[in-house]
């Protein structure tokens, strides 16, 4: 060991046994860090909802679909019907 690692030791161990080991918390820079994620995942959870409500979630039924729906005929190809 070098004797500024030395010398840095010796100043932080009594400042170690100094603490209570129950009494540890995260401090002012915990709670900050802590209430910024939790404003960003707020501001992420309002965009998110306001993009959703743009989204149109009902689909369009295809065009072959449809007029086969819409005949009360069967489409070619089904019962029966041959197609050349």
């Amino acid at each position: 060991m070098s004797a500024t690692s030395t010398l840095a030791m010796t100043h932080l161990v009594p400042l170690a046994k100094e603490l209570d080991e129950n009494k540890v918390t995260p401090g002012v820079l915990g709670f900050i860090v802590f209430a910024l994620i939790g404003g960003a995942v707020w501001l992420l959870m309002k965009s998110m909802n306001k993009h959703m409500k743009k989204v149109d979630f009902e689909e369009e039924p295809e065009a072959g679909q449809t007029a086969a729906a819409a005949s009360p005929k069967a489409a070619p190809g089904t019962k029966g019907e041959r197609t050349a």
